[in-house]
């Protein structure tokens, strides 16, 4: 008897097991089938982008300017909520209750309770992490006036669907406002709260918002199309949940958190002057990639390629890391047979936040180095997470676009290409401090350092995972 019940117990925790493999097995799969295949760039749209549509010769109705310290962009983005009469609108990647984020989320509230109409999009994986479970996100979405959605929530169910990230980040306020970049809101981003990542915003304002040629009507169309998806569920809006207790406990905790902010940065109730804060703009144009959740048509990469190919003037990029597969490098090399001279930064192994980037760097470095394009390593100490690139002395572009098959084929992603020199050498300059911290990479193995310039030393425990993830190197279009 004792036998057959050992042997019950046995095949019970084997079959266990069985479904266990099989169901990770599923997962896996679903995945790399889905995602493995890229699509190429589709005749309509390469009849549809045409690179001189981003220039024009007339003084647009908008204006911009780009936001490149941290602690500034916190504080423009609780001035533009405070100040907010009729709508807000934010979206974002990835959105913590940490010290700056609960910042937002206090101003977001106070701006409910003024009757402002808020609408926010988060990425399901952020959702997964960050938000469910949060009292403080439920003090949020309980509000009148907000909702929530979840673009592509986590479902192991549905692995065909797990890579469709939304990697956006902007925030539109009113009728004519909007911040957008590639700053998630959290503390690496927002604010001075000790570890941090470098990025940066454009900040764009229009004076005449009802001008049809204003590019605020650009975002606002794509927004609504990621809004309306099926794949975009609301979060969390149980009324009962507004009464718990908990949630009533992080709604006055916020509260007070919002009267102490007032006093921390005046310029949240102060009327912003952003007629002198900006600058003249001849025309914004947003690039996006497709919405949808499955492997995309890499629109924005296309259009970016195309601009860089259409120029003689000096191209300079940067990017945290960049993995290709060899179409994107055969363009990046196309760019360097033009007439411009391309140079692109990136952060260093040792300097890179990006395990996955960092690994797959240093593994194609060389075929990097084989399309032409000037290279240098940014070793500044912190990791450098700027998305920008400016074609000779007329276009700006910022955004959320990293050089990597992530960005390429599998997020939503947003970059504004800007037709201003004054835009165009306010970005330049702040690029060129970041160079400043940087080496040439000469070869695979050499590199030309400047006099006061510190090479980065890689840790053990980075190196160790730099090498690991070598070994996935065939999962790099999922990374």
């Amino acid at each position: 008897m004792k036998k057959r019940t050992s042997e019950k117990t046995v095949f019970k925790w084997r079959y266990l097991l069985a479904v266990i493999i099989l169901f990770i097995s599923y997962v896996f799969l679903g995945t790399v089938l889905s995602y493995v295949r890229q699509p190429g760039v589709s005749r309509a749209y390469e009849k549809e982008f045409d690179p001189k549509d981003c220039y024009c010769d007339e003084v647009s109705c908008d204006r911009a300017c780009v936001i490149e310290d941290n602690e500034r962009a916190l504080e423009e983005r609780l001035r533009m909520i405070g100040q907010a009469k009729e709508r807000i609108i934010l979206s974002t990647f990835d959105f913590h209750d940490d010290s700056s984020g609960k910042d937002v989320i206090a101003a977001l509230i106070d701006a409910a309770k003024r009757g402002v109409d808020i609408k926010i999009l988060v990425d399901g994986f952020s959702a997964l992490q960050q938000m469910d479970g949060s009292e403080y996100f439920y003090a949020l979405s309980t509000m009148d006036n907000v909702e929530i959605r979840i673009y592509n929530r986590i479902n192991l169910l549905t692995p065909w669907k797990s890579m469709g990230r939304l990697h956006d980040k902007y925030v539109i306020v009113d009728a004519g406002l909007y911040l957008l970049g590639g700053r998630n809101t959290y503390d690496y981003f927002l604010g001075d709260n000790g570890y941090k990542n470098y990025d940066r915003d454009v900040l764009v304002y229009s004076q005449d918002p009802e001008n049809e040629e204003s590019s605020i009507h650009q975002l606002e169309a794509y927004f609504e199309s990621v809004w309306n998806l099926e794949d975009c569920k609301v979060f969390h809006d149980d009324e009962e949940d507004a009464s718990r207790p908990d949630t009533v406990k992080a709604k006055r905790e916020l509260e007070g958190r919002y009267r102490r902010l007032l006093q921390q940065y005046p310029a949240i109730g102060e009327s912003a002057d952003y007629v002198s804060m900006t600058f003249e703009v001849n025309k914004i144009t947003l690039l996006s990639n497709p919405v949808h959740v499955y492997s995309k048509e890499p629109r924005v990469f296309y259009s970016l390629v195309q601009l860089m190919k259409e120029t003689e003037e000096e191209i300079d990029i940067h990017t945290p890391y960049i993995i290709c597969n060899d179409w994107m490098y055969d363009s990046l090399e196309e760019v360097c047979k033009g007439g411009g001279k391309a140079a692109l930064m990136t952060n260093s192994a040792a300097n890179n936040g990006n395990p996955f980037g960092a690994s797959d760097y240093v593994k194609n470095k060389g075929r990097l180095l084989e399309t032409g394009i000037t290279v240098y390593e940014y070793e500044g100490g912190v990791s450098y997470h700027g998305k920008s690139i400016t074609i000779g002395d007329e276009l700006a572009v910022v955004g959320s676009f990293n050089m990597d098959m992530r960005s390429a084929y599998l997020d939503t992603e947003l970059m504004l290409v800007i037709d201003s020199k004054e835009v165009t050498g306010q970005l330049k300059g702040y690029m060129k401090e970041y160079e400043a911290d940087s080496v040439k990479v000469l070869d695979e193995k050499h590199y030309e350092v400047p006099e006061g310039v510190e090479r980065q030393k890689i840790s053990g425990k980075r190196e160790f995972r730099v090498k690991v993830l070598a070994l996935f190197n065939w999962l790099r279009f999922l990374m």
